[in-house]
């Protein structure tokens, strides 16, 4: 334990983070890259890109309670500095997704207003279950809902949001690209971390896999809605700016796919990711019932 938490000390976030690929950005993008004029005189596409963005926010907002909630049941010194850095990492997410709300037009006067009108229900009560549990000191269902589950899902959904914004939006893929090597840091300690204490705590499983399934029911239930509100959007976002290039998301060219299609290439990656990161920490992936 001792000799993987080494990787994860102040100064190595220091150097991986802020001295390296976040180095001469802006909010996580370059000083001279704006939004798109299409999105911000466009009503339709930027309304899409208002909800879309809302949705970031709201999960960051959950990441970083659970992060911060995390530390002092943390067992280990180790454990506590990596979740102070990851900590800083989220609040980070929310300021830089929160900008972009600016940056679309929200007046900061608007922006909880704004958030409470476009956010997802099922997201709110995603986030519920997660800090349910990081709320009443569980640290080891915390971690695997948070660095596993959260983590899991906002990787892949950035990851999808990047291939699209890619040609048409550089800024916004720029921003998702810190995001994503954020994400891939905060999983990576889920993964190492919390196996050794799952293996000594069995115990806790049914209930962890219980939390799981929730979780995974309100994620792919967002997912469904989510896709169904911008789908319109979608199709304006064609005809007005035309297909880019290929836009390559696991085999599926996001220039062309329909919202279903979208939907469901993401839904089968967040949810193959789950089933390979819970085998490596001792879990079997719960689907959940009813989607």
């Amino acid at each position: 334990m001792a000799d993987f938490l080494s990787a994860y000390t102040i100064q190595r976030w220091l150097e991986l983070c802020p001295q390296g690929y976040l180095a001469d950005t802006v909010d996580g993008h370059g000083p001279d890259e704006i939004e798109p004029d299409i999105l911000l005189t466009d009503d339709d596409m930027r309304t899409d890109a208002i909800r879309t963005t809302v949705q970031l926010v709201a999960g960051e907002r959950a990441a970083l309670a659970a992060s911060s909630g995390l530390i002092n049941s943390a067992p280990d010194l180790g454990s506590k500095t990596f979740l102070a850095t990851q900590t800083l990492d989220e609040a980070r997410h929310v300021e830089i997704f929160t900008q972009r709300l600016y940056d679309l037009g929200v007046k900061p006067a608007d922006l909880e207003s704004t958030i409470d009108h476009f956010v997802n229900p099922h997201l709110v009560k995603f986030a519920g279950v997660l800090l349910d549990k990081v709320n009443s000191g569980d640290f080891i269902a915390g971690v695997v809902g948070q660095n596993i589950v959260l983590e899991g899902m906002a990787f892949s959904v950035f990851e999808m949001l990047e291939a699209g914004s890619r040609e048409l939006n550089p800024k916004f893929a720029h921003t998702l690209r810190g995001t994503i090597a954020d994400e891939r840091r905060h999983v990576g300690f889920g993964e190492n971390t919390i196996g050794a204490l799952i293996r000594q705590h069995p115990e806790k499983k049914p209930e962890i896999e219980d939390m799981q399934r929730e979780m995974a029911y309100h994620m792919l239930m967002t997912f469904s809605s989510s896709f169904a509100e911008g789908d319109s959007a979608l199709e304006k976002n064609r005809q007005t700016i035309g297909e880019q290039g290929p836009a390559d998301y696991h085999g599926t060219n996001l220039s062309t796919a329909s919202s279903e299609d979208m939907q469901a290439v993401l839904a089968n990656t967040v949810v193959g990711e789950f089933e390979t990161r819970l085998a490596r920490i001792g879990l079997e992936y719960q689907p959940p019932v009813g989607v």
